[in-house]
């Protein structure tokens, strides 16, 4: 892992990660996605409030990786998956960084989910 680009160009942009107390869920309707009790909610400037979940908390028979990635100068690269719901495919719907700049390694490997561009999704905290 190297270090952020981002951080290193704009060092008073704010990338807060926080391991949450309570447990979280993702929800499609009536459809569960993700349920874990290890979830990292991060806040940064000028984004909407993130949900990071572990892998082995999400049901991954639902997602398939999409050819799609960006690039995240504080983060990373972030690789997406589309979302298989009721016959219905949500593309790139959630996202990943497989491999985070050092000071967002804790993200490495976990999946978040775009809730204000998937119709129905919600995400609750429990607790």
């Amino acid at each position: 892992m190297k270090k952020s680009p981002g951080h290193q160009k704009w060092p008073d942009h704010k990338v807060h990660e926080t391991t949450l107390p309570q447990r979280a869920t993702v929800k499609i309707g009536s459809a569960v996605v993700a349920d874990s009790s290890n979830v990292i909610r991060v806040d940064e400037d000028e984004q909407p409030v993130r949900y990071y979940f572990p892998r082995s908390d999400v049901k991954m028979t639902m997602l398939e990786r999409s050819d799609t990635s960006s690039q995240c100068p504080f983060k990373g690269t972030a690789n997406y998956f589309d979302l298989h719901l009721n016959g219905e495919t949500l593309k790139d719907a959630v996202w990943s960084y497989e491999d985070p700049y050092e000071e967002h390694r804790a993200l490495k490997n976990r999946l978040a989910f775009y809730e204000d561009k998937v119709p129905g999704l919600q995400i609750e905290l429990k607790g």
